[in-house]
């Protein structure tokens, strides 16, 4: 076949207000900036959301350690407040992050018999065991080895074993507050064991902090859209080996200047451009998890509401052809961990997430107007289920003088009908008579809400039983 001549002058058509041009199929100096400033973006853009979690899974262990927890030896309860800024964090159950170091070797965890919820996973937010409830033992007691990336040797007998792909990881663990009892769920986190698989003479019991008065962020708000996001990703890609499964988009980063080991300085030309590109990926994802257009989003037809999570069949957003990047994106922009048991749709699932956004017309939820929502009873839970109100902006726990952001079938809500329609309201002042069946919005905010239901049954699921959407009152 004879080769293609090109004209001196050819131009390709990039978008219809942007042209590529050659001379004698050369680019010339105009095109070549452009192109690497736009080949460079777009690569920064799609490398911004896919380490998101990584970022964000830092943050979490940074933000501990700002409050006093040590790695494998320090750790603390926490009855999470609106004080306490973690994307999503809930204050249902109490809850325990065992910030893990396997640098130098594998640690334990052993857990006790009861309701106890517990997610591991590493430094990006991979999943690496369900413990407790969810896991194999399903609450009957557990003891498991976590192993660092590499480790060859043979464990002794009597642990279950889990391979974690980077040294720093997370066992977060929730214990359920039986019949309302928050101290006795609190309690039955302290009997948790965490030790090394080998441990020295000295090595110091498990130590508990209280974490409930203090305030704190696990978040990366604060460098989510600005050049610091790419040193906090420098930094954690740098401090743990390499894992297999990112390999090509570490090769991403590199092309960015963005390498392990590898000192992470950008000239001003490439500074500029990663700044504007954390900006754009950011407001990507706050697209995706808050004006989603995605059909599979909707719970019922008939109603506003959207699933949480989009549906996947593993922990780490894998469906049976590909990686639903997509869903990934969404989930991470909202909350922390994941794993094959916290999304199932039918009634083994332990909990049920739906999210809602918008009232009955489709508007989104603002702040400075008041809203009803009418929940049927009894809501088809066998344990509990709650409506917890979360901020646009830090997404987390909308934060008022009013000092909660929740309505909870075991707390706020324990003596109200299971049988009649219950109604509660939002908004920036309380409707008169309903002051205990409310929650406080901010004027000029956004908000939305996680619908959560513990043990969820049948009816959550076919239909047969849904809220109302939220309908705006004055």
């Amino acid at each position: 076949m004879a080769a293609r001549v090109l004209p001196p002058v050819e131009k390709i058509a990039q978008r219809s207000d942007r042209e590529y041009t050659f001379r004698n199929g050369f680019p010339t100096p105009e095109t070549a900036e452009r192109a690497y400033d736009e080949a460079d973006f777009a690569r920064a853009v799609e490398a911004y959301r896919f380490f998101y979690p990584t970022v964000s899974g830092s943050a979490i262990f940074k933000g501990n350690a700002k409050i006093g927890i040590v790695a494998n030896k320090i750790f603390g309860t926490l009855d999470s407040k609106p004080i306490h800024v973690g994307f999503t964090l809930n204050s249902d159950t109490p809850y325990a992050p065992l910030i893990m170091d396997l640098s130098d070797g594998p640690m334990v965890v052993e857990l006790p018999a009861g309701p106890l919820i517990c997610i591991a996973m590493d430094i990006n937010q991979l999943w690496v065991a369900d413990l407790g409830l969810p896991g194999p033992a399903a609450g009957q007691g557990d003891k498991v080895a976590f192993l660092p990336p590499g480790y060859k040797e043979n464990p002794p007998a009597g642990y279950r074993l889990a391979q974690s792909p980077s040294n720093k990881m997370l066992v977060g663990i929730r214990s359920l507050p039986v019949n309302g009892d928050v101290a006795g769920a609190i309690a039955r986190i302290r009997t948790v064991k965490v030790y090394p698989l080998e441990p020295t003479p000295d090595w110091p019991y498990t130590q508990w902090l209280d974490l409930t008065p203090l305030p704190q962020d696990t978040t990366p708000l604060a460098w989510e859209s600005d050049i610091q996001f790419w040193r906090e990703l420098h930094e954690a890609i740098s401090s743990e080996p390499p894992n297999p499964r990112f390999h090509n988009m570490y090769g991403e980063l590199a092309a960015l200047g963005i390498e392990k080991s590898q000192p992470f300085k950008p000239d001003a030309r490439m500074a500029e451009l990663l700044e504007r590109a954390a900006k754009t990926a950011n407001a990507q994802m706050r697209v995706e998890s808050f004006g989603d257009r995605r059909p599979d989003r909707i719970v019922w037809p008939d109603r506003k509401w959207e699933w949480v999570a989009l549906r996947f069949e593993d922990g780490d957003f894998n469906t049976d052809n590909y990686a639903d990047l997509y869903a990934r994106d969404k989930w991470f922009y909202q909350a922390i961990g994941a794993s094959p048991a916290m999304f199932k749709r039918d009634p083994s699932a332990g909990s049920l997430y739906w999210l809602g956004l918008r009232d009955k017309t489709g508007a989104t939820l603002d702040g400075g107007k008041t809203y009803k929502l009418t929940v049927p009873q009894p809501v088809p839970g066998k344990l509990f289920w709650s409506v917890t109100v979360y901020d646009t902006g830090t997404r987390s726990q909308v934060l008022t003088d009013q000092g909660k952001a929740a309505l909870r079938s075991l707390f706020e809500l324990k003596e109200v009908s299971t049988t009649q329609p219950m109604d509660l309201y939002f908004g920036p002042s309380a409707p008169a008579g309903h002051e205990d069946r409310w929650i406080k919005t901010i004027p000029g905010k956004g908000w939305f809400v996680y619908f959560r239901v513990y043990g969820p049954e049948q009816a959550a699921f076919d239909g047969s039983w849904k809220p109302e959407d939220f309908e705006a009152v004055k």
